[in-house]
């Protein structure tokens, strides 16, 4: 399928110069209001401008020539017609006025308004401003090794747990993996932290677990939990890239500054299935609880019936939280015989076994 998706200016005017014609484009997020006089040059005949900001002119112009013209919603926290996903320093821009102030938790107060009101309107900006996150999303991992790993998100960053889940998403970037999280707190937090870490020395992790601490969890000030992150990252700038999705619909956890690429949703079933779907190299399960547990088993039903293609490799890590706490490993066990995800499920000891287990999984 040919891209036929403009989301900069940069690319308007490669378009604009290379062909004169906009016609079957679709122009995400991008601020036209300086290229009057070319989209009154321009055919536009089946375009569609998605939240561009436009001269009136110009509006009259492209919908004159056969274009169709979804102008910003003004007053809202967030963009609905996204091209890209979001970046850390944009969801908590204006940390220092204070977490409420930033536009994640804007977003999520709008959510808490909205959600229940039985407002069409409001429906269709959440669904519009989801389905712009899942294409940003799926540009985002083309050609990409994605192992998800899933995990709680109450796991304190002084914990030894955390520090090993951090290892793991270390190890599993300097293999080639995208590391994908839930991108919240906990697990998922140490997770992309291990895999912002993967380009520096072996000491870094343990000097930014040392300053994390001073902020060991996020329920006691999102403000002070962020502000921990951000200094890490000041500290060594460049780290290496992963993916948090997140969702609002848990609003009260924040996304983690560790993700360097954020598809955060309202709906947190198409976040759960998207996340899981996207995980092409396998899923790595830490110890959680009920969140984790659901994860577990939406990842083993379409392996249950997986009737093309071979089922993705599901890790389970800590023999005794999920043989005994949770007993999930016995009942996948049970779901798995004489079924071809049967050799594609493994229970590893700790996170170190993790990266040796996939590719055996997948060799």
């Amino acid at each position: 399928m040919l891209d036929h998706e403009i989301e900069s200016l940069e690319e308007f005017d490669d378009v604009v110069e290379a062909t004169g014609s906009l016609s079957g484009w679709r122009v995400q997020s991008v601020d036209l209001r300086e290229r009057s006089a070319a989209l009154a040059a321009a055919e536009t005949d089946g375009t569609v401008f998605l939240g561009c900001a436009m001269a009136a002119e110009a509006v009259v112009r492209v919908q004159e020539g056969g274009g169709l013209v979804f102008p910003p919603v003004p007053e809202l926290p967030f963009n609905p017609y996204r091209g890209r996903l979001y970046a850390p320093d944009e969801l908590f821009s204006g940390l220092a006025e204070g977490y409420e102030h930033t536009p994640d938790a804007r977003s999520y107060a709008w959510f808490q308004r909205t959600k229940s009101d039985g407002d069409v309107f409001s429906s269709m900006l959440r669904a519009v401003h989801d389905d712009a996150v899942s294409d940003a999303l799926d540009e985002q991992l083309v050609g990409a090794r994605v192992v998800g790993v899933m995990g709680g998100h109450k796991l304190a960053r002084d914990s030894s747990a955390y520090a090993s889940a951090a290892r793991l998403g270390r190890a599993l970037a300097r293999t080639g993996h995208t590391v994908a999280t839930g991108g919240g707190p906990g697990a998922m937090e140490a997770a992309n932290l291990g895999a912002y870490a993967a380009p520096f020395e072996d000491g870094m992790l343990g000097k930014a677990l040392e300053m994390l601490s001073s902020a060991p969890s996020f329920e006691e000030s999102v403000g002070e939990w962020a502000r921990a992150a951000f200094e890490v990252r000041e500290g060594w700038p460049g780290g290496g890239a992963s993916v948090g999705i997140p969702t609002w619909f848990y609003g009260h956890e924040p996304p983690n500054a560790f993700a360097q690429h954020i598809a955060k949703y309202f709906v947190n079933a198409v976040r759960e299935d998207g996340l899981l779907a996207r995980s092409n190299a396998g899923v790595v399960f830490l110890p959680g609880a009920a969140g984790t547990v659901q994860e577990i088993f939406d990842n083993a039903t379409p392996n249950y019936y997986q009737s093309r293609g071979a089922p993705t490799p599901m890790v389970l890590v800590d023999e005794e939280h999920w043989t005994r706490t949770l007993p999930c490993w016995p009942l996948l066990q049970a779901l798995a015989r004489d079924r071809p995800m049967a050799s594609r499920i493994a229970l590893a000891r700790s996170v170190e076994e993790v990266p040796e287990t996939l590719a055996r999984l997948t060799g």
